[in-house]
């Protein structure tokens, strides 16, 4: 049985491409930008979808929704970036609170943080999460992935946060033998390998981003696919280490 996801501050959904590719089912998807949300109907019709994270608890309570194994997400990371404000937690895009909420309704197994990797050095609003996560009875360790690491022609750093449940004991290994699945070779003179392509192009969409949109700063803002496919690998193989010793 696959493991379901709700994905938060989705984007485009990059993070929930990989997420799928490794097995998993993306069952609800909060996104606020309506372009953002148009790519994720395109290419992810049966997941239920709402725009707003801090309203999600109330949305979420609307009507009966199937067990959650996965919240994801990487809140906003302009209170931490090298071009943001430096403000942190007294930031308004402070999304860390919002997704805590959803975390305390939800109760999900897994818990996959993703950002920029100055979050670690505001010890303030990294000490927050950790808090926040031990009080709803997870363990999280974390670990910085560059996008060349994982086949991306380019060096892109992201911090990824996976947590588990502290009585589950160890968690998920970030050395398990699961290895991050490479890009296909990047050729200059190349078209893009069309992931995002749909041949009748509904609402304006080509390879994935509406139409008018600045398809830069949508991809741009987008978590590279094969991070979250190796971050579903080491879950899965952590589920599969717990079901060996029950």
């Amino acid at each position: 049985m696959s493991l379901s996801v709700l994905s938060l501050f989705a984007g485009i959904g990059g993070l929930d491409l990989g997420l799928q590719r490794a097995g998993m089912r993306i069952a609800a998807q909060v996104e606020r930008d309506p372009w953002c949300r148009t790519v994720l109907e395109t290419h992810f019709p049966e997941a239920d979808r709402h725009d707003d994270v801090r309203t999600t608890p109330t949305w979420w309570q609307s009507r009966p929704r199937p067990a959650i194994d996965v919240v994801a997400g990487g809140f906003p990371c302009q209170p931490f970036s090298t071009a943001g404000t430096h403000q942190g937690t007294r930031d308004q895009r402070w999304g860390w609170p919002w997704m805590a909420d959803v975390l305390r309704l939800v109760r999900p197994r897994y818990v996959l943080v993703e950002n920029v990797p100055a979050l670690l050095a505001d010890t303030d609003a990294f000490g927050t999460i950790l808090a926040d996560l031990a009080q709803l009875g997870f363990d999280a360790q974390w670990s910085l992935l560059s996008a060349c690491s994982l086949g991306a022609p380019h060096t892109r750093q992201r911090l990824f946060l996976l947590a588990h449940p502290a009585s589950l004991g160890r968690g998920p290994r970030w050395s398990a033998r699961t290895q991050p699945t490479p890009m296909e070779p990047h050729r200059r003179r190349t078209p893009p390998r069309r992931t995002w392509a749909t041949e009748s192009r509904p609402r304006g969409v080509a390879y994935g981003v509406p139409a008018g949109m600045d398809r830069r700063q949508a991809l741009g803002n987008a978590v590279l696919p094969q991070a979250g496919e190796h971050l579903a690998q080491l879950i899965h193989h952590h589920e599969h280490q717990q079901v060996s010793t029950a």
